[in-house]
């Protein structure tokens, strides 16, 4: 153990940690006030994240950590009446459940500051699909958040300027120095934000599989422990759900037409599994929260504002706090409307055929999302500009009978033809085979609760 010393250098730091030595809170403190305040170099902090990164941290270190980043900048106060909840995912294929979640989740009464971010390689964010309707605006400063939340109970938004500083340093350095896959790194940056927020409960939908950080369930299962413990640690009653990333959620993978999907599920006419999603993690956090007595009630309770209209009216007014036309947020939530007569459509629409009568025995999400991240779907380092019209709708279901020639997929591209390479690439993410290979896997593999005794 490492002596509270403050006036520790910072190559001594780096050394500490280094040779596999335990970082004290004063130590860790020195460390982030230092990053915030430009005293130590970006090869310092490269150097530390490295460091970590080979030496893993223990929990207590994972803690102070967590808990300097979130005190490194404002942290957001609610009135004490509100129940204030949020939602954080690990990130997948046409993962687009905070969407209907989050009015969802107003219409029951609570307030959702849901502070989400935009789409990295294969994976989809947030943000960016939001930013496929004209109009909306995710940059909000912290009054407008509060008045928002007040007038209609949700709002999504990008990360404020003021809301732990230290992560956007860090988070840009782990990039470039490929420690981005640290379980301490992992755990600080996304619950220091969520700590930031002022929650009174979170709920976090850990990935795992073929299209996730995380490529089985022993991994993701240890990422969920650690966000857990360091969010309940911190005052914050914090539950994961371990999902399957295999296959892509719903039957819409791109941002606008992601979109409109949400939108669907919504209306109440979604895809089961994205309906089902929605439900289960709403549920788990109104029962964390105790706004429901069990979690079948909270469930139950979710479906009904899904099925009822009142998530959907929820949403429109979000939509108009946050910048779009009443018109077009009024056109958009109608019940019968062309969701293109507003969003971008992709200059062409190409149908791709199934090559062998049998049955849908799997869609490989990461082969399909990596096709339209080439198309422009996605980007490859932070800041690019994606193509909000890109993006697939798939028109079978898994374990669904299909015949050779039957379409299967529909691309929204703006480039002139699909090439044969990723002709190929799409077509081999569809598995045919015969029916009685098939084998219905539940999307939700377990949930790892606030209050387990082995955790702490």
């Amino acid at each position: 153990m490492s002596s509270n010393d403050n006036t520790i250098s910072f190559p001594e730091l780096i050394k500490l940690k280094r040779d596999d030595g335990q970082l004290s809170p004063a130590e860790i403190r020195t460390f982030v006030q230092g990053v915030i305040s430009g005293a130590i170099q970006d090869t310092q902090i490269g150097a530390m994240l490295m460091a970590i990164w080979q030496k893993n941290m223990t929990d207590e270190e994972t803690l102070a950590l967590t808990r300097e980043m979130m005190n490194s900048g404002d942290k957001l106060e609610w009135p004490e009446e509100w129940l204030v909840v949020d939602k954080h995912s690990t990130g997948g294929v046409g993962d687009k459940i905070s969407l209907p979640l989050a009015p969802a989740l107003a219409a029951c009464g609570c307030k959702v500051p849901m502070i989400s971010g935009r789409g990295l390689a294969h994976t989809g964010g947030t943000l960016d699909k939001l930013e496929s309707i004209p109009g909306f605006n995710v940059n909000q400063s912290v009054q407008q958040v509060k008045q928002i939340l007040q007038d209609v109970g949700c709002c999504i938004v990008g990360q404020t300027e003021s809301l732990v500083p230290a992560d956007r340093v860090l988070y840009t350095i782990r990039d470039a120095t490929s420690t981005v896959d640290s379980l301490p790194l992992i755990t600080s940056s996304i619950i220091s934000k969520k700590g930031a927020e002022g929650l009174s409960a979170l709920v976090l939908d850990v990935k795992f599989g073929r299209a996730a950080l995380y490529k089985d369930l022993d991994s993701a299962r240890n990422l969920a422990q650690s966000l857990v413990k360091a969010g309940n640690r911190l005052g914050v009653k914090t539950g994961a759900v371990l999902s399957r990333m295999d296959a892509p959620i719903g039957q819409s993978v791109g941002n606008a037409v992601e979109v409109c999907e949400a939108l669907e599920c919504l209306k109440g006419r979604g895809p089961d599994d994205l309906t089902e999603l929605v439900t289960i993690l709403g549920g788990h956090l109104l029962s964390m929260c105790r706004h429901s007595c069990t979690l079948e009630s909270g469930k139950k309770e979710i479906a009904q504002k899904l099925k009822n209209g009142e998530a959907l009216k929820k949403f429109q007014a979000m939509l108009v706090a946050q910048g779009v036309s009443a018109d077009v947020a009024r056109s958009l939530c109608s019940d019968d409307t062309d969701y293109f007569q507003h969003m971008r459509r992709a200059a062409h629409q190409t149908e791709l055929k199934v090559q062998d009568d049998g049955a849908v025995l799997d869609i490989d999400g990461l082969a399909l999302a990596e096709v339209l991240h080439k198309l422009g779907a996605g980007r490859t380092k932070s800041g690019e500009k994606i193509d909000h019209s890109v993006g697939a709708e798939i028109l079978v279901k898994m374990g669904q009978r299909v015949q050779k020639g039957e379409s299967w997929i529909r691309i929204h591209h703006n480039s002139p033809d699909l090439s044969s390479h990723q002709c190929s690439g799409l077509q081999k993410a569809l598995v045919i085979g015969s029916h009685n290979k098939y084998k219905a896997l539940p999307r939700v593999a377990e949930f790892i609760h606030p209050n387990n005794p082995n955790m702490f």
